[in-house]
This record gives structure tokens, C-alpha cells and sequence, in this order.
């Protein structure tokens, strides 16, 4: 479990972000304050403070330089939100702070700070379990299999029809609650399973993105316990 801190009045921006910071491994603490900031950390030791530069009493780089001067507390990362002035850019550099991000807060720019300085994977690399029928379609001829896992950048499916890697191949399937998605993809990965039958990884390469929304939104579902 990652656990990050939001302080000051940037916590509605940054909590109205539906992408890394809304998975169900990551949980999210508040602080008013610096002052409060600090106490939240020392409690549970979380694994990055995303903290406004300037804020009342204690700024984002004075709590910056408290937290690397406390032997108990400095292992843990920090962006700093600021505006864009060279002067504040430079406070953020100066105070220890692993990263910054300047206003109006940029969700894809945040998602991948975060995930950069927590390891975890980015939106495209999530996958989770998903069965469905899947009707698929190489060189005209149809062929059914079922899927084992999805993300937005494909599927893990499970066939009887020997295909091999570089193969384009159409594909129909259905998401929970969503609608059918159609797309051309590209076998990227081989793997038999048992005798007549195989796994393959399978990378969407023409997909409309009203698709990829709804993938991204079952994605969400399923890492949330919802799906």
C-alpha cells in the first residue's frame, strides 16, 4: 500500500484527478497545513507529499527542508505545486523537493510524476482480469477466443487457432457495463498453454479513442473493487 499526502488548498485539484491517485494500492491522507503535514507524516510515514509552494504558516519549502532535516522522516519523496515564475522554480530546486509541477495542474503531467516517484505503473501498463468472449477475424476468417486480462493497450487472450507473433488480427468483445469494443491489433506475444491452445498478447494498433475511454474506465472500476 502507497500512501501520499495532499496539503494546503491544492488537495480539490489534485483529488479531482481519476487516474493513478484512484487506485485501490494507494491511500490518500490530507493536511491543512504544513504544521499538520508534518504531523500526518511522522504518524505514518507515507511515500510522497504533493504540497503547495506557498501556503500559510509553514510554505511547501520550509516543510520541504524540515522533512530532509529529520533523519526519521527524510526518506520520502515530494513534488511541490508552484507557479510558474523562475523565482518560485528555483525555491522549489533549492529546498530538496524530488520534483515540482506549476499550475494549472496538468492531470497527465501529475500522473506521471507520481508514478515515476512511487514505481508504479502508468495507466497504459495497468492491467486487470476481464472474461469475455472475444470473436476475432485473421485474414477474413474468424476465429472465437476468450480474454484473460486487458488495459488500455490490449488484451491477454486465450485461443485454439495457432496464431504467430506480427499477426494483424481484428477483434469484437464486450465490457461490463460498458459497450462492444472493436479493434485491429497485433499479436505481440506467444505463449502454449496446453496442447491446442495458447496465450497471446495482443496490442491494440487502431482503436478508437471513445473505446480507450471505456477501457480506462472498466480498468478503474476493477482496481477500485467496483467491477
Amino acid at each position: 500500500m502507497k500512501k501520499i499526502l495532499i496539503v494546503d488548498e491544492i488537495k480539490s485539484a489534485v483529488e479531482e484527478e481519476q487516474g493513478i491517485l484512484k487506485r485501490a494500492d494507494i491511500h490518500i491522507f490530507t493536511a491543512g497545513t504544513g504544521d499538520e503535514a508534518l504531523n500526518v507524516h511522522r504518524a505514518e510515514k507515507v511515500n510522497l507529499i504533493i504540497a503547495a509552494l506557498d501556503m500559510p504558516g509553514m510554505n511547501g519549502d520550509e516543510l520541504c527542508c524540515a522533512i530532509r532535516e529529520d533523519g526519521g522522516l527524510k526518506k520520502v519523496s515530494v513534488i511541490l505545486v508552484c507557479n510558474r515564475r523562475k523565482a518560485d522554480i528555483e525555491r522549489c530546486a533549492n529546498c530538496g523537493a524530488n520534483s515540482y509541477i506549476t499550475q494549472p495542474i496538468n492531470p497527465e503531467e501529475l500522473r506521471q510524476k507520481v508514478g515515476k516517484l512511487l514505481d508504479v505503473p502508468g495507466r497504459r501498463d495497468l492491467r486487470v482480469l476481464i472474461k469475455a468472449e472475444v470473436k476475432g477475424y485473421f485474414k477474413s476468417k474468424p476465429f472465437y477466443c476468450t480474454s484473460e486480462n486487458i488495459s488500455r493497450s490490449g488484451l491477454l487472450l486465450e485461443a485454439g487457432r495457432a496464431l504467430a507473433k506480427g499477426d494483424k488480427v481484428s477483434c469484437s468483445f464486450f465490457i461490463p457495463d460498458e459497450y462492444r469494443i472493436i479493434a485491429d491489433c497485433e499479436v505481440v506475444r506467444v505463449a502454449k498453454k496446453e496442447m491446442n491452445t495458447y496465450y497471446y498478447g495482443i496490442r491494440f494498433t487502431n482503436i478508437d479513442e471513445g473505446y480507450v475511454a471505456a477501457i480506462d474506465r472498466y480498468v478503474e472500476k476493477r482496481l477500485r473493487g467496483e467491477a
